[in-house]
């Protein structure tokens, strides 16, 4: 994990790691009627308007539902991306197991992405099971090709998650 970002940083480094990544994102004005503040899905991008987001957290956490979908998919996505539940290891678990992944390779503390504005008042539960090492959603990852689980890696000799193998499924 990198050093932790500062408050400043945290908007301008995340945009940047998902850009590198190959993840489509765009910056303009959104009106109230978003899923999150400030975020939206469109056409598979991820849509910011920074003047409105609250969390930054919540960019990692929506970039991680279209990460986590087949390739195919992830142009066909928009809006609240309920739909993604129904594709095999592609649902809320994944999204939030590849969000802590990219949450510690930037350097974002686990609080700023399980923040307490949402995940339905779990969010100190997460932060505590995520830090025990208990991963909700990494089996998903691993069945995606993303990453290695611990004895997995451990076989293998590759570095276990939350390092990912790679970032986008195909």
């Amino acid at each position: 994990m990198r050093a932790e970002l500062s408050e400043t940083d945290r908007v301008p480094s995340i945009l940047r790691f998902l850009r590198e990544l190959g993840l489509k994102v765009q910056e303009e004005p959104l009106d109230d009627h978003c899923f999150l503040p400030g975020v939206q899905i469109r056409a598979g991008a991820l849509v910011v308007d920074r003047a409105r987001l609250q969390w930054p957290g919540d960019l990692l956490h929506e970039a991680g539902h279209l990460a986590v979908l087949p390739a195919a998919l992830r142009p066909l996505q928009s809006g609240a991306l309920h739909d993604c539940e129904l594709v095999p290891h592609a649902g809320e678990a994944e999204a939030m197991a590849w969000a802590y992944a990219a949450a510690c390779a930037i350097g974002l503390p686990a609080e700023e992405l399980f923040h307490a504005g949402g995940y339905h008042g779990r969010s100190a539960g997460l932060i505590m099971t995520f830090s025990l090492g208990v991963y909700p959603g990494l089996h998903g990852l691993m069945q995606g090709g993303l990453a290695h689980g611990m004895a997995q890696a451990q076989s293998l000799g590759t570095a276990a998650y939350p390092h990912m193998l790679r970032w986008l499924r195909e």
